[in-house]
């Protein structure tokens, strides 16, 4: 492994990696990374002034749904230059319920600063994160904010964050305390101290006698953990050899590249101290796009291959599909090729920085922009220059955990509503519209209850439409439990020709999940073959409404007897002979009340599991056990059954009892009788009346 670590360090000492770079900024809610971007832009040039989310005047978060709630609700997309080098950065919004918004992003960036703050009660919110990231081996980097309102010794810090990572965090930096202030900080890659000055860059020092022996101490400790994937340092740490800087700096730089470590900053994104040095360390130690095409499996000489991280709607340039180069170069008017050979034009091309879009005229490899008007083009998508690429992320849409009926306030908006509905999925893979055959609702599903409560908002500041909202209707059944015989006549006489059908029809209950059979057993043609099967449609059409009024299922039907004349007799008679013969022959065969059921797995933390069972239990769940969650440390999976009407909220609940991190999954199990009180307001409020 030496040999093989020299010839790596020698690259490094060859000069730094140049070149557009693509990175995320991602962590758990309210962690500070929109004040990171602000700061890092501020620190850049970018902006000339940093701007603060109290004031509402930062470049990310600037849409009126993220300034209303005080949180990011989409992905902020800036480009900055610093050094020579070009940056685009990538902030995620950290609610769990916005999550799905990174996933197009994730595909194609270098690497992740992952923002987080001292705080444990945010570790199972970042393990979610971390995951994320780990599935898909993106070296990150690890920045602690809000260093100067810690009272936490960093190293607990680093202890209590630890669990939430499958790799080793590795301190690169200490506080230096006065009066239980951090006033700055020592680098142990660098053996350097640094002071804060405020929106400035950090004075250098001398290490301070006091933070001497903390800083050897926690200097060997980062070494050890560098030495497990490094043999020649490990011996040097054995035989009391200081190693030297080059090979400390190569082993961190490649251990973060191949994600086997997660390097820790620390700093202060609102009062932009450490920002400096953490741009530094990615200037000199990012991957490149040579190593994000090498982890992502695309082929270096590949004509041009295009990475879709994100879909926006804008109110005047239409359609923007924000991109990531990873070979070739591409300009305005060229077409890319999708993977099913279609072709899509590019129509403008932009330089993004938060809400403003700068026009400009081509994009070299490795750089992140906006391509005008790829109309049938999603996120996630890969794109070829010369013909369809391989796709690289298959992205898909994460199981809907909150649904709500949505109708316009105004009928003559149906049609509004519909294409302003399909602009928000597109944008946002989260959320999924259908429409409920039953109820005739326009449901729109999402990701919790802020999720679609910004979805409605966007509804109306974006696309100027109000709409009302309601609980979607519970698809109730009805079946029978008992069978009868019963005749239905349909005879009417009017000027010329008159109707006549006359039918006898047994009815009898089938199995749950039988469905509906209907079958005859006509014998001497009391009721001719051609007028059969309007019976069968007859009786379908009886089975759509209840005496509960529900639609009723697992029943069967067979028709044994009849009469027919020879003039007045008709399909239309015999369909309605049939209807009448179920409606006065349903109400004899016990009618019973059907409410679908579903299979519920909640994954949640384990400390948590007891909170999950008793909300289980409190909405009529029963439990069928309890397991860890399959790659996921101190995590489970509650398995239950659960009615359809009490999983409405059930995520609120959830969400309440795991600080903000569990989810669930459901599938379709069964329909199961319910009686009683409960099925008597149901057919008091939906139906008719219970049996």
């Amino acid at each position: 492994m030496g040999d093989e670590r020299k010839g790596k360090e020698q690259k490094a000492d060859n000069g730094r990696l140049a070149g557009p770079r693509c990175i995320a900024i991602i962590g758990p809610f309210a962690s500070g990374k929109t004040t990171l971007l602000e700061a890092i832009l501020a620190r850049t040039g970018a902006i000339q002034r940093q701007g603060t989310i109290a004031a509402a005047n930062t470049v990310g978060d600037a849409s009126p749904e993220a300034r209303d709630h005080a949180m990011s609700v989409e992905l902020n997309v800036a480009e900055t230059d610093y050094l020579g080098d070009t940056y685009t950065f990538i902030d995620c919004p950290g609610s769990v319920e916005f999550l799905a918004e990174a996933d197009g992003a994730l595909a194609g960036v270098d690497m992740a600063i992952v923002v987080v703050e001292a705080d444990e009660k945010k570790v199972p919110a970042l393990q979610v994160i971390l995951k994320r990231l780990e599935d898909l081996a993106i070296p990150r980097v690890l920045f602690i904010n809000k260093i100067d309102k810690t009272t936490m010794r960093v190293r607990d810090v680093l202890q209590t964050l630890q669990p939430a990572s499958a790799v080793p965090m590795v301190l690169r930096q200490i506080p230096i305390w006065k009066n239980g202030i951090a006033m700055g900080f020592i680098d142990l890659a660098l053996e350097r101290a640094f002071v804060y000055r405020e929106h400035a860059e950090s004075l250098v020092i001398e290490i301070p006698d006091d933070d001497r022996a903390r800083e050897v101490e926690a200097r060997f400790e980062m070494l050890e953990k560098l030495a497990d994937h490094d043999d020649v340092l490990m011996e040097a740490l054995l035989e009391d050899i200081a190693p030297g800087k080059e090979r400390v700096f190569g082993d961190l730089v490649e251990e973060m590249r191949q994600a086997v470590i997660c390097p820790v900053f620390i700093g202060s994104a609102e009062h932009g101290n450490g920002i400096q040095r953490l741009l530094k360390a990615l200037r000199h130690e990012a991957p490149d796009i040579g190593m994000t095409r090498a982890r992502l499996g695309v082929d270096d000489g590949a004509p041009a291959t295009v990475q879709i991280l994100k879909t926006v709607h804008t109110p005047h340039a239409g359609k923007l599909s924000i991109a990531r180069i990873l070979t070739g170069s591409i300009g305005d008017a060229d077409v890319l090729v999708r993977e099913d050979g279609s072709e899509a034009r590019i129509s403008g091309f932009y330089r993004v920085v938060g809400q403003q879009a700068t026009k400009r005229d081509r994009a070299e490899v490795g750089e992140t922009v906006g391509l005008g008007k790829l109309e049938k083009v999603q996120t996630g998508e890969t794109l070829g220059g010369a013909g369809p690429v391989t796709q690289l992320a298959r992205l898909e849409t994460p199981p809907p955990v909150l649904a709500i009926a949505v109708a316009p306030k105004e009928r003559r908006d149906d049609v509004k509503l519909s294409a302003a509905l399909a602009k928000l999925a597109e944008e946002d893979r989260g959320l999924i519209v259908r429409h409920a055959q039953d109820s005739a609702e326009t449901i729109l599903e999402g990701q919790g209850e802020m999720h679609l409560r910004v979805a409605l908002e966007r509804l109306h500041g974006k696309y100027g439409l109000d709409v009302e909202r309601r609980v979607a209707t519970v698809p109730y059944r009805e079946t029978i439990r008992g069978g009868t015989s019963i005749r239905g006549r349909h005879k009417k006489q009017s000027g010329g020709h008159g109707q006549f059908g006359d039918v006898v029809l047994e009815i009898r209950p089938l199995e749950r999940g039988g469905g509906f059979v209907f079958d005859d057993r006509i014998t001497g043609g009391v009721v001719p073959k051609q007028y059969i099967p309007s019976v069968g449609e007859g009786v379908k059409e009886a089975l759509r409404e209840g005496p509960l009024g529900f639609p009723v299922v697992d029943v069967g039907v067979t028709l044994t007897d009849g009469s027919y004349h020879s003039v007045d007799s008709s399909d239309q008679a015999f369909r309605m002979a049939a209807i009448l013969g179920m409606r006065d022959g349903l109400p004899q065969c016990k009618p019973v009340l059907l409410e679908p059921i579903y299979e519920v797995v909640v994954a949640c933390p384990n400390d948590t599991t007891a909170k999950i069972n008793a909300i289980i239990s409190a909405r009529r769940g029963q439990i069928l056990g309890f397991d860890a969650r399959p790659g996921w440390p101190g995590w489970d999976e509650v398995r239950c059954t659960m009615p359809e009407a009490e999983i409405g909220e059930l995520i609120v609940e959830v969400r309440s009892a795991t600080a903000g991190v569990g989810s669930y999954t459901k599938r379709f199990g069964h329909m199961a009788e319910l009686s009683g009180k409960a099925a008597e307001e149901i057919c008091q409020r939906f139906g008719k009346q219970a049996a």
